[in-house]
């Protein structure tokens, strides 16, 4: 189910620059990043305006309903995503993306539900494990598929549908993916939360030992455990909730999302981008591969190098960890432009030593790729299991994971601008370094680099649970509020 997200989001990195091309909305290649930039900025602006609700409401109805009803509305807006003829029509499909993009959040909640102790960290690292797996699919679909008529002459050549629309068919396979997503939620997934009945909770209550602190040989040991599997009812305030702790982690969770949403949301355009203007000139189906190959690693770095991490330091120190590890990244991507300039003006030369130049660029640009998702990996999964473990009961985790979502949402709106707005004006100019194109990636690293020293300021509590350690029981009044 968390899949169909990842794919639909990611797939149409790769040809979206060529899509604008043809919209015929830019003046100028130059200003293409612009337009791209609002695309992505209508999908955060409506999910921020919708997360929130998605959130509390699965904390009222339960998860089930509404992942089913996120499904849904992805599976069709995928679809008419590769239908738009014009970048009016392709920027109100993606306010309506936006819209059903809250699964998410309510994916994490669930996850929490499932998990305990003794696995939490591997079953959250899955969520982010999920989200890079789908995306280098996702980027390897919209790659390879987009203008399939050229690209496939034998097989599309004579097809007029794929002629017409030629990014249709990456987005029917995208919605193909969420529709066995939507099966899967229908047929195979249980609801996670289970609100407790009041003769379990009485039980609960009867199982405490009648004088608190005092314990003998005959005191029953789990009288602990059953009451902290009680889950309460009745959600927190939400004054309560955003102590400053939880504000502090949602300022650091908000710049971090930010640096990274500004280079990743870049990196298509930046990689599209004629050398001679700072970019690496590269084709949909090359940028695609960039974006994939990296996936190769994800799978060991999130299953078996971050758990292990995380049972031996804890959550925040992998935390600062990711966010160290994507400083030399971003300080080091932009520098890849000198050695496509210098493929392009060598172009008709020596075919030897092109070959050797084009290795070395891809193995460079590989290396730093990894590096990206391995930050990515850490400071992500690390980030949400910190807001999971400070949720003071279950019943509040819908809204600690929609306040993040949230948080994220918002900055999503600004980075895709900024970073667009700020590449296009260093690429027009011919400012000295760091104001040329390597403005946007210097100003991430910047960022990065605050966090990272904010994140010094977090307390080794947020290594812990904090909604299954033990607390005292309400009473009946109180659970019948």
């Amino acid at each position: 189910m968390r899949l169909a997200e990842p794919i639909n989001f990611t797939l149409i990195l790769p040809f979206m620059y060529r899509m604008i091309e043809d919209f015929g909305v830019a003046e100028t290649p130059k200003d293409i990043s612009y337009y791209a930039s609002l695309l992505f900025v209508s999908l955060s602006i409506s999910q921020t305006m919708t997360v929130m609700y998605w959130g509390r409401l699965s904390d009222r109805i339960g998860r089930r309903p509404v992942l089913i009803a996120g499904l849904i509305g992805t599976l069709a807006v995928s679809i008419l995503f590769g239908v738009c003829k014009t970048f009016t029509m392709a920027l109100l499909v993606r306010l309506a993306a936006g819209v059903f993009a809250g699964n998410a959040a309510v994916m994490k909640s669930a996850m929490a539900e499932i998990a305990d102790d003794t696995n939490r960290s591997r079953m959250m690292a899955l969520l982010p494990l999920t989200w890079n797996f789908g995306s280098m699919v996702g980027s390897g679909v919209g790659g390879v598929f987009s203008n399939p008529a050229t690209q496939f002459p034998g097989l599309f050549g004579n097809s007029k549908l794929f002629t017409y629309f030629p990014y249709l068919l990456p987005c029917l396979i995208g919605s193909t993916v969420a529709a066995f997503g939507l099966v899967a939620g229908i047929f195979n997934f249980k609801e996670t939360l289970v609100k407790p009945t009041q003769a379990v909770i009485e039980e609960a209550v009867s199982e405490q030992p009648a004088v608190a602190g005092c314990s003998t040989e005959v005191t029953p040991l789990l009288a602990q455990s059953a009451a902290v599997s009680v889950a309460p009812t009745k959600q927190s305030s939400m004054r309560s909730l955003l102590t400053p702790l939880v504000v502090r982690v949602m300022v650091t969770n908000a710049i971090m999302c930010f640096a990274y949403n500004m280079c990743d949301q870049l990196y298509p355009i930046f990689a599209a981008t004629d050398p001679r203007d700072g970019g690496l000139g590269l084709d949909p189906r090359s940028i695609g591969v960039s974006l994939g190959v990296e996936g190769i690693v994800v799978v060991y770095i999130q299953l078996v190098v971050y758990p292990r991490l995380e049972r031996k330091f804890g959550v925040l120190y992998c935390y600062r960890r990711g966010l160290s590890f994507a400083i030399p990244y971003l300080v080091s991507m932009p520098f890849l432009s000198i050695i496509a300039a210098h493929l392009q003006n060598q172009a008709g030369t020596s075919a030897t030593s092109m070959v050797v130049e084009k290795v070395v660029m891809w193995v460079i640009l590989m290396s730093l790729m990894t590096m990206r998702i391995t930050s990515s990996v850490m400071a992500f999964t690390s980030i949400n299991l910190m807001i999971t473990n400070m949720a003071p009961t279950r019943a509040d985790l819908g809204f600690m994971n929609g306040t993040q979502q949230l948080a994220m949402s918002v900055v999503r709106i600004f980075a895709p601008i900024i970073s667009g707005s700020l590449w296009s004006w260093s690429i027009k100019h011919s400012f000295p370094l760091p104001f040329n194109s390597h403005l946007v990636w210097t100003l991430s690293a910047v960022l990065i680099a605050i966090v990272l020293k904010l994140s010094y300021r977090i307390p080794e509590s947020v290594n812990k649970f904090a909604a299954d350690q033990p607390k005292a029981i309400a009473s009946a009044e109180e659970l019948d509020e």
